[in-house]
């Protein structure tokens, strides 16, 4: 059985990755926060000088053609933005795993330690029970892996979609803002 050091150890442990993982968490949370702020203070100069801008319109004409100079960017950049918070928030997720699965990785060979123990220990004639502890513990294992591989699938799936579509939309806004520039000359 487990002595009281080895559980305080493994306590020990599991606060530390605990910790760790909140402290990934909390790096992401302030990369989030210093985009949004970033964002803001841009938002706030470029609606000042947009305001400007229109303020100084002598005519129509000169107010059509200032449209299609301030559509463009701004659907350009609300897509560098989202991009940004995907950028930001699978980065994060990904430290986490990364984290998760190392520490899974160690558990798993301290359960397999026990269960060796355990069974070097065993009484004559659990043969049969130690067999089936090992084979329900490999299948837990292939499990896990193979969980583990289907998410880091969908994952990059999910990377390769949304790169699409912010390139898609991208290119969308770039011909329409041309247009309206082409039908405003």
């Amino acid at each position: 059985m487990l002595t009281p050091e080895q559980v305080i150890a493994a306590q020990k442990s599991q606060l530390e990755t605990l910790f760790a993982l909140s402290g990934k968490a909390m790096d992401g949370l302030e990369r989030m926060v210093e985009l949004n702020l970033q964002t803001l203070k841009t938002a706030m100069h470029e609606t000042t000088d947009a305001a400007l801008a229109a303020l100084s319109v002598k005519d129509l004409q000169e107010l059509a053609a200032l449209q299609p100079n301030l559509a463009q960017p701004l659907a350009e950049k609300m897509l560098a933005y989202s991009h940004h918070v995907y950028e930001i928030a699978s980065g994060t997720q990904a430290e986490i795993a990364k984290a998760v699965e190392a520490n899974a990785a160690e558990m798993n060979k301290k359960v397999q330690a026990l269960v060796e123990t355990a069974t070097k220990n065993a009484p004559a004639g659990t043969e049969t029970a130690v067999a089936i502890l090992k084979s329900a513990m490999s299948a837990a294992n292939n499990a896990y892996d193979s969980l583990h591989k289907a998410s880091k699938q969908a994952a990059e799936v999910v990377e390769a979609n949304i790169n699409t579509v912010t390139s898609t939309a991208m290119k969308a806004a770039q011909n329409g803002s041309a247009g309206r520039a082409k039908r405003a000359a």
